[in-house]
């Protein structure tokens, strides 16, 4: 395979910045120009991409966050992951005649996380006050931000829905009763006003940063946005994709009761690197998992646009995808074999499990001798079975444009999600997923400007199964920041959007990357692929086995040969698979850093930035 790569890959010493959005990178470079650290610069990147990325993630949304500090030498995980409310229980949704939490509307959210993740990190390792990080997102929503098309085809997808039902949507995503237009700057001034709000007040409250910064945590959780949300989620009804109007169940009290925590990463090792992952809360293992099992093959030997290559990737991918299902959840409520799922004997015998033949089974390990129990997998049908499919889908659906009638007719495009890497001189490193919130997933909350996450739809509600929806429990998220150690020193942050497909895109890179010897644009340029295996993640969860998608860019004899092993093969576009950003670190002889970064040119919205 030639070497080919559209962009250089940025490299520096002062610091580094990539994420999914030009903007969202331009402003966390801005602040380390401007004295402040990587923890500073990606909470200011992380709130702008709330902004100009509103169909990929939100206030309301989430955050898992992954910090190296270079002065405790720690790695660390913030979960911003919200829990389910006190009222959402199996029994609940069971008494409403469903097999599934919806994937819209009211009733799938969760305590919005992504607020307290951000400020945690600012207030514990960063250096700027609160009103200065906010200040990017607050001119950006009150000024104006460019559209992209995705927004606007977002938009379009559920235009009707908006105008019909989700009037408090209508009013910020279609001013003046009509549809934005790509060429002109988009403002939301309702969520300019809720953050200027938050950083008046705090700063009123406060005497001193960390105190600004938990008084705006206090008007958040336990303060005007906290009761908006209530009197909201509360007594409204509201169409969701069932076809039926629903009330709520997050309350004030759900918020007031949670706050970010800090949890230890979990590791698996990779010849000299050394990767680091959040917990089984998250879909992090299922990278760690697959590397695991790679420790046990050739893969290396094989070039990055062979058959062999992606097959072997693929087979290993399905294997963790399996596992996923079958033992994955919170750990705080459920009993998670997660140190015999990452034994090197567990992964070898997985290992032993991949044929030259693509596999059709779904087939979940036995960590410890134990029986895999999985939930339900025709509740996908009987959901579809009574739902109306008018009213939207789980995950962010982007319309063809012009639109047509319904979103089970049309071609859709899914996204869900957006990622930041930031590395500054001294060596402090940050990776983070922000995803919900999104503008298609629940009705704007009146007053505040912004949606509620859905994350809910990841919970089952087979009781006993390690996913099934608890209250106070976290849900199965698929979003996944990683980081890496090389030698036993930081070395790279990373991640990327899309669903279930993260830790399948992002581990092809790394091994492009670690073992093949590609460099970050490089890896990340390289052709790629993800197979579908599993259910879906997102309402209506359905199942789908030894499907393997695939840029158009691989050779055509790779092509027919993974059809030949049995695969079936759906060819996409061209760029179609990844939205990877990913920034490194590494000393030279004398100590000082070298910084590298580069950034997805898929979608032409990633950027890379650094000097």
């Amino acid at each position: 395979m030639a070497d080919f790569t559209t962009r250089p890959e940025i490299r520096g010493t002062f610091g580094v910045a990539s994420s999914t959005h030009w903007l969202a990178t331009q402003f966390a470079m801005g602040v380390l120009e401007r004295g402040g650290n990587a923890f500073d610069a990606a909470v200011a990147g992380g709130f702008v991409l709330q902004i100009v990325e509103p169909h990929l993630n939100g206030p309301g949304g989430e955050a898992p966050i992954m910090l190296w500090s270079e002065s405790e030498k720690r790695m660390r995980v913030i979960c911003g992951q919200g829990v389910a409310p006190a009222l959402a229980t199996p029994s609940f949704f069971r008494g409403q005649g469903l097999d599934l939490v919806p994937g819209i509307g009211l009733l799938p959210a969760t305590v919005p996380g992504a607020f307290g993740g951000w400020l945690t990190m600012l207030r514990d390792y960063g250096t700027w006050e609160l009103e200065d990080v906010l200040r990017p997102a607050i001119e950006y929503a009150n000024n104006g931000f460019p559209l992209v098309p995705r927004i606007l085809q977002a938009i379009v997808a559920v235009e009707s829905l908006f105008r019909d039902e989700w009037t408090t949507s209508a009013q910020v995503w279609l001013p003046g009763g009509r549809l934005p237009r790509l060429d002109a700057l988009f403002r939301n001034p309702a969520v300019g006003a809720t953050y200027a709000r938050i950083a008046a007040e705090a700063g009123s409250r406060g005497t001193d940063r960390k105190s600004r910064i938990d008084a705006a945590l206090s008007l958040w959780y336990q303060g005007f946005v906290a009761q908006a949300i209530d009197d909201f989620y509360r007594n409204e009804a509201i169409r969701d994709c069932t076809g039926e109007r629903r009330h709520g169940l997050l309350r004030l009290d759900d918020m007031a009761n949670w706050q970010a925590s800090y949890e230890e990463p979990i590791y698996t090792d990779y010849g000299r690197y050394t990767v680091a992952k959040c917990g089984p809360w998250s879909q992090g293992p299922v990278f760690l998992q697959q590397l695991a099992m790679l420790r046990h093959t050739d893969i290396a030997r094989h070039a990055p646009d062979s058959a062999a290559f992606v097959h072997g990737i693929a087979e290993v991918a399905k294997l963790a995808m399996a596992d996923r299902l079958a033992w994955y959840g919170d750990p705080d409520y459920a009993d998670v074999p997660l140190a015999a799922l990452l034994s090197d004997d567990y992964a070898k015998a997985r290992a032993g499990a991949v044929a030259a033949q693509a596999s059709k089974a779904l087939n979940p390990g036995s960590p410890l001798g134990r029986s895999p129990r999985l939930p339900d997998l025709a509740a996908a049908d009987r959901a579809m079975a009574c739902a109306d499919a008018l009213f939207g889908i789980g995950e962010p659906t982007f319309a063809e444009l012009p639109p047509v009638d319904t979103w089970l007719e049309r071609e859709v495009f899914v996204g869900d999600t957006c990622h930041i890497d930031v590395i500054d001189r001294h060596g402090n490193m940050v990776a983070a997923t922000p995803s919900g919130g999104w503008l298609s997933s629940s009705p704007v909350v009146p007053g505040l400007g912004f949606s509620i996450n859905t994350r809910l739809q990841m919970s089952w509600l087979d009781e006993g199964v390690p996913g099934c929806l608890q209250a106070g429990k976290r849900p199965n998220t698929t979003l996944s920041p990683g980081m890496a150690l090389r030698d036993g020193q930081p070395y790279m942050a990373f991640g990327t959007p899309g669903g279930d497909q993260q830790d399948q895109w992002t581990l092809a890179f790394f091994i492009r990357h670690t073992a093949l010897g590609m460099n970050l644009q490089e890896a990340i340029d390289a052709p790629s692929w993800h197979v579908e295996h599993y259910p879906a993640s997102f309402w209506p969860r359905p199942l789908k086995l030894n499907r393997l998608v695939i840029e158009s860019r691989f050779p055509q004899a790779t092509l027919e040969q993974l059809a030949a092993a049995g695969h079936d093969v759906v060819v996409g576009g061209p760029w179609s698979e990844g939205r990877i950003s990913a920034c490194s670190r590494q000393p030279d002889a004398g100590g000082r850093l070298t910084l590298r970064a580069a950034a997805n040119p898929r979608g032409m919205q990633g950027y890379a930035v650094g000097r």
